[in-house]
């Protein structure tokens, strides 16, 4: 019993020490800044003092940035800042959603796979290894144009996309764990399989499943951005900033900062992502002193 105690103890130093290192790396508090920025605005789009993003002026059809229009129109006298701001919710609501589905899919399969072995480690795997042997991209376009052109169904579509990657990432940390003098002393004492799965296995292999769920959320935006783009996504006239470039390509010459500021936003984003997932790796990695 005493040995089952002892990962608990060290994983909350482990999780003391890993905030420590994590506050003190610039570029992660970076990425977690510019993060927050965009989740925030998203959030508080309904109390803002915006204009309205579905509301036309065709006075004011593909005007530069001015006083009245800071990030300028469109090209039919939309406001481009109030779309910028609620399509932030299409879109990180895309990143967010489904990665959560393909890690609530991918990583009770890859527990699963990793735990048992044999014909279930087989039939699991040889699936995953099909699906990974296409590309993320095509498979969610695919996905997303057999359910049909909306949100939602753009945003299964990148989930079930990419929950092969959770579940080669859970299985291999399982393989690893299971063989723990810890998870041998639960079975000796005799508990059952869920109950070592779920208080030994599963906690010692979150911090990689976090660490990728959170790399993954960039892949996403640019996957949702991808797909409204094509039309696969949010439809139009609700904001999305794919559908916005979609929209924008057309009017390059005329009215660039169509362009320029929904491809800002992606960029941010993602690079925000990617900063504060690259800090957990290093702050999660307990090699790392």
């Amino acid at each position: 019993m005493t040995t089952a105690a002892d990962p608990a103890e060290e994983t909350i130093r482990l999780e003391s020490r890993a905030w420590k290192k994590l506050k003190a790396n610039k570029s992660a508090l970076f990425g977690f800044i510019i993060v927050a920025f965009f989740i925030g605005i998203a959030v508080a789009a309904p109390v803002l003092p915006i204009a309205d993003p579905l509301a036309t002026d065709w006075g004011a059809v593909r005007k530069a940035p001015s006083a009245a229009h800071w990030l300028g129109t469109d090209e039919i006298g939309r406001d481009i800042l109030s779309r910028m701001i609620w399509g932030a919710q299409a879109s990180l609501m895309a990143g967010v959603v489904s990665v959560l589905i393909a890690v609530l899919i991918g990583v009770p399969f890859g527990l699963l796979s990793g735990y048992f072995g044999g014909w279930t480690d087989q039939a699991i795997s040889r699936v995953t290894d099909a699906l990974l042997a296409t590309p993320f991209l095509i498979l969610a376009i695919a996905l997303a144009a057999f359910l049909g052109p909306s949100l939602t169904n753009a945003m299964i579509a990148i989930g079930l996309s990419a929950m092969p990657i959770f579940v080669r990432l859970t299985r291999g940390q399982v393989l690893s764990v299971k063989t723990e003098d810890y998870v041998e002393g639960a079975r000796a004492i005799g508990l059952s399989h869920v109950a070592i799965m779920s208080r030994y296995i599963l906690p010692n292999v979150f911090a990689p499943v976090l660490v990728q769920a959170t790399l993954t959320v960039a892949t996403a935006i640019i996957a949702e951005a991808s797909l409204s783009f094509l039309g696969l996504g949010q439809q139009a006239p609700a904001p999305s900033w794919g559908s916005m470039l979609n929209v924008a390509k057309n009017f390059m010459t005329q009215a660039p900062w169509m362009a320029w500021w929904p491809g800002a936003a992606i960029f941010l984003v993602v690079l925000g992502f990617n900063l504060l997932g690259d800090g957990l790796r290093d702050a999660l990695d307990p090699r790392e002193s």
